[in-house]
């Protein structure tokens, strides 16, 4: 079971390696190629969106051949993103490059499954810190992903970013070799073809329907504030390099408290950790709304990190409590494409926001669904009977 966890780990740090990277650099390349440089977060948009659309067709797919061989599956179709990419690049086309990065997020959409994947082979009591120890993979990719952007830029000359998206290559064949090390026993003809309750009967649970909204929103706040970073660091003048360190201790937010996210769900309770993360971003947005010098995206960034994580490790673990074996593909799926739909909308509105109205309007726009995410844990921890933290 460890074995399994630390490979998964592994694997979800390569994707977020190659996730921050494209995040530090894909609206800097869609501005680059683009004529009308509002579209310049088109790019991530689609990417974001790939996700949501590929996440439903992952689940059952993977329900049907294996989680490992879904994996690999997702893993060919992120190499063939990457290679493109350097093809768009090299070719200033920004419409080529939106196609690379409909391919990377049709890998991300069986990669989102990792943390899943991790509750699979997981006991009970397990559950929670399995999933927070993969999510903590992604700590690799603070200090990789962007500073592999940095290193990379200009190693094939001009255009820029170029060599970033030729070290994805790299990143998803080291994701690639760790996954046949992976051993996850393929579900029986029984979970196959089982059906367990009927999906309205899962999501009118008041657990799901918080689990939900605290994975979608909180996704969603973070993606767009992300998104429009590097275009208002930009605008502000601050180089490049200044936007690396800043989107790495964000990615490092993202991941390091996974080490202990799981710890502290069991000691003091999953909605307990929600209310924080939905605090951490209210933090966040307040500190953007004082300045715009370096130090503030780095400390705003960094806290809506921290709280993206106690929201989306919470919003998991909540929600494993909701389905049975048999009802897992389903509801696994519905609430990923139901996250990255939330998403994917968000990186569309990043770009729009920043570029029309913007940074002000851009941390505004999320202070409604920080109230959301408030009302609804507070909601259902009246709905429920006090139960004694363990730990």
């Amino acid at each position: 079971m460890k074995r399994n966890v630390f490979l998964l780990a592994f694997a979800q740090a390569m994707m977020m390696t190659g996730n921050s990277l494209i995040v530090a650099t894909s609206s800097l390349v869609g501005f680059l190629l683009a004529e009308d440089k509002s579209l310049a977060t088109i790019p991530l948009a689609l990417q974001f969106l790939a996700t949501m659309l590929s996440s439903i067709p992952a689940s059952f797919i993977m329900q049907r051949i294996g989680r490992r061989n879904g994996f690999v599956l997702g893993l060919l179709l992120g190499g063939l993103g990457a290679a493109t990419a350097v093809a768009a690049i090299l070719g200033q086309d920004f419409w080529l490059f939106c196609v690379a990065t409909l391919l990377v997020g049709m890998f991300n959409g069986f990669g989102i499954y990792y943390r899943f994947a991790a509750a699979d082979v997981a006991s009970e009591t397990y559950k929670a810190r399995a999933i927070s120890y993969v999510m903590a993979g992604g700590v690799v990719a603070a200090f990789i992903g962007p500073n592999l952007a940095n290193w990379t830029n200009g190693i094939m000359g001009t255009p820029e970013f170029a060599g970033s998206y030729a070290a994805l290559l790299g990143i998803y064949a080291l994701s690639l070799i760790a996954l046949f090390f992976l051993d996850i026993p393929r579900p029986g003809a029984q979970v196959i073809h089982a059906h367990g309750r009927p999906l309205r009967a899962i999501a009118s649970q008041p657990a799901f329907v918080v689990a939900v909204l605290a994975g979608m929103l909180g996704y969603g706040i973070m993606v767009l504030v992300m998104t429009a970073t590097p275009l208002a660091m930009k605008g502000h003048a601050h180089s490049f390099s200044d936007t690396a360190f800043v989107i790495q201790w964000h990615v490092f937010g993202m991941f390091a408290p996974s080490f202990f996210t799981g710890a502290l769900i069991q000691r003091f309770g999953v909605l307990n950790v929600l209310l924080w993360g939905a605090l951490l971003n209210l933090a966040c947005v307040g500190i953007n709304f004082l300045g715009t010098d370096v130090w503030h995206f780095w400390l705003a960034l960094f806290l809506l990190g921290v709280g993206w994580n106690f929201l989306f490790v919470g919003a998991t673990s909540l929600l494993t409590e909701t389905y049975t074996e048999v009802e897992k593909a389903k509801t696994q799926a519905l609430n990923d494409f139901i996250v990255f739909t939330t998403v994917t909308v968000a990186s569309l509105s990043a770009g729009w926001l920043q570029h029309h109205y913007g940074w002000q309007a851009v941390n505004a726009g999320v202070l409604p669904s920080i109230l959301v995410i408030l009302m609804a844990v507070l909601w259902l921890r009246l709905r429920r009977v006090p139960v004694p933290a363990t730990g």
